[in-house]
């Protein structure tokens, strides 16, 4: 296998661009506005920046959604979420998708930091972009469905908030669309093609040098009755992040008393296509509409 392939596999989902190929030039509706390059923070010299989407029409304020691309925490661009992003401003959303620092140069949880960031960044600007502060979901794939799920449970959790500024604001999200992402990484290898190459470049070791890193890291040990709502959308032959996976999450998000919800997609991988990519955006679409209007 190339690495173009494994890349291409890892990118995880976009509702869009379900094979994971960046557009290089997005297709912009008339009625929606598009900034990209926008910096959201500045950890350690590292410019990170989101590109944005939001209604031209109307005084607002308007939900918005968080888009967080995968790449198994070390690939992946931000511009994949970029036609997605595009359909949900059709659709009355503000919605961004953010660059965040990658392994290994950048360890956990250098990415949960930028994440917390972005969805501060998101509710200091919110007069400037017509977003409604108090609707604020999220949503990823792969990697980024993981980042996605810890937002939603891991809400003004301090070790996690990280310094990417506007400190003074709430990282909480209101609620969540996970795309097959991880929930338990203790859980992970032996079950996954690629785990025992991704996981030590991200935690700084293997389930034997770092497994308090690995518990720390995965959003299933952080599960309250605060928890933000969830969708979780998993395929059953998922040969990247078990299906089981989704699983276990939301049947502890159940069991204390968070709203969850699993899609699951018989015969589907890691990366949906056709009629399963359709199902997918059809949930996501009916979920925020749910939580955010």
């Amino acid at each position: 296998m190339t690495l173009k392939t494994v890349l291409a596999k890892s990118l995880g989902f976009c509702l869009l661009a379900t094979s994971g190929v960046l557009a290089a030039d997005p297709v912009v509706p008339d009625s929606v506005q598009w900034e990209t390059g926008i910096e959201y923070a500045n950890p350690d010299g590292t410019h990170l920046q989101l590109n944005l989407a939001r209604p031209k029409a109307g005084a607002g304020p308007f939900p918005a959604v968080l888009c967080i691309h995968g790449g198994g925490f070390r690939a992946g661009k931000r511009e994949s979420y970029d036609a997605q992003c595009l359909k949900l401003a059709e659709r009355g959303y503000v919605a961004a998708t953010i660059t965040y620092r990658l392994a290994p140069q950048q360890k956990f949880p250098a990415a949960v930091h930028d994440t917390k960031a972005a969805v501060r960044w998101l509710r200091a600007n919110a007069k400037a972009h017509k977003i409604n502060p108090d609707k604020i979901g999220v949503t990823g794939g792969s990697a980024g469905g993981h980042l996605a799920q810890f937002l939603a449970v891991t809400a003004n959790v301090p070790q996690f908030e990280g310094t990417g500024g506007n400190a003074d604001q709430s990282s909480r999200v209101s609620c969540v669309v996970n795309v097959y992402g991880p929930s338990d990484f203790t859980q992970s290898y032996g079950k996954s093609v690629d785990a025992h190459e991704v996981l030590p470049l991200w935690f700084g070791g293997n389930l034997e040098t770092a497994r308090a890193l690995h518990i720390q890291g995965s959003p299933l040990y952080w599960v309250t009755p605060n928890a933000a709502p969830t969708l979780c959308i998993h395929g059953t032959e998922d040969k990247y992040v078990a299906h089981e996976q989704a699983v276990w999450l939301v049947d502890k998000l159940k069991a204390a008393t968070v709203e969850a919800e699993l899609l699951t997609l018989p015969g589907a991988g890691h990366g949906f296509k056709g009629a399963d990519a359709e199902k997918a955006e059809a949930a996501l679409l009916e979920f925020f509409a749910k939580h955010l209007k």
